[in-house]
């Protein structure tokens, strides 16, 4: 199932909260009652026409975002660095995340924003020490995230958190696809409708099972929690007024501009 998280407009009659549905073939959505990820998919009778409403990222993580870094060779090498021996992770803010058509807001103290196109998990229950055969029980289901980075930041601090860590720098969306199932989908990034990133998933050095299984070895983690699983080589920068799209079979295409500089 595609679970959307939408904004109606008032041509939708149904008031201006966001809400949750079902999205199907026809493009017409199923609304439900309250947040499925935390109170289970219930449908009520209302249908709602996807051309009246506003995609919103479909979840907006109460508690935090945690992305492994390095997790494909291919990128490793480009960033000048070896192959990890185990997943290397880092938190982004959940103030980070936007939804589809969102801007990405470019922050004065950085010369450079790059994009990073990104697989992600969507956590659907609470869990702590979830070993990798029993991984596929903690997962509500995959989206795609855009793992935006203040590269110039990146390198002149060391480490990671403020670079990624800007307001608007987790576009997330454009729904939740509960039934993905992993494989040899290719992650496809476009920068104004030129390729930059282009590689399978399976790929990953560390496979979904493992990356959920030494997260949670450290962290417990909650309802609506994301896991970017990393990203593949052709990262780049985002000029000024950008768009920039992310693809992956199965679960659609996620678009964001970037904004001017900020003064």
């Amino acid at each position: 199932m595609r679970i959307v998280r939408f904004s109606p407009n008032e041509s939708a009659g149904l008031g201006a909260d966001p809400l949750f549905g079902i999205l199907n073939e026809e493009d017409k959505i199923l609304v439900l009652r309250g947040d499925p990820i935390y109170s289970g998919i219930t449908p009520t009778s209302s249908k709602v026409d996807l051309k009246d409403v506003r995609l919103l990222a479909p979840t907006i993580p109460r508690s935090k975002v945690v992305c492994v870094g390095k997790n494909y060779a291919d990128h490793a090498a480009e960033m000048g660095m070896e192959v990890p021996q185990e997943p290397i992770i880092f938190i982004k803010p959940n103030t980070t995340v936007i939804g589809p058509n969102d801007t990405i807001i470019w922050p004065r103290i950085s010369e450079r924003v790059d994009f990073e196109g990104e697989l992600a998990i969507v956590i659907g229950s609470i869990c702590k020490d979830v070993k990798a055969d029993r991984a596929h029980e903690v997962i509500f289901g995959y989206t795609i995230a855009n793992d935006v980075t203040a590269r110039d930041l990146q390198k002149k601090d060391g480490q990671w958190a403020r670079a990624k860590g800007f307001d608007t720098f987790c576009p997330v969306g454009p729904w939740i696809e509960t039934e993905f199932i992993p494989g040899n989908q290719k992650i496809i990034t476009t920068l104004n409708g030129e390729v930059k990133q282009s590689e399978s998933i399976s790929s990953m050095i560390f496979k979904i099972p493992q990356i959920i299984e030494f997260i949670t070895s450290a962290m417990t983690l909650l309802p609506g929690d994301l896991i970017l699983t990393g990203t593949p080589a052709g990262i780049g920068p985002m000029p000024q007024g950008a768009e920039v799209t992310i693809s992956i079979d199965g679960l659609g295409s996620l678009s964001n501009k970037v904004s001017p500089r900020v003064q």
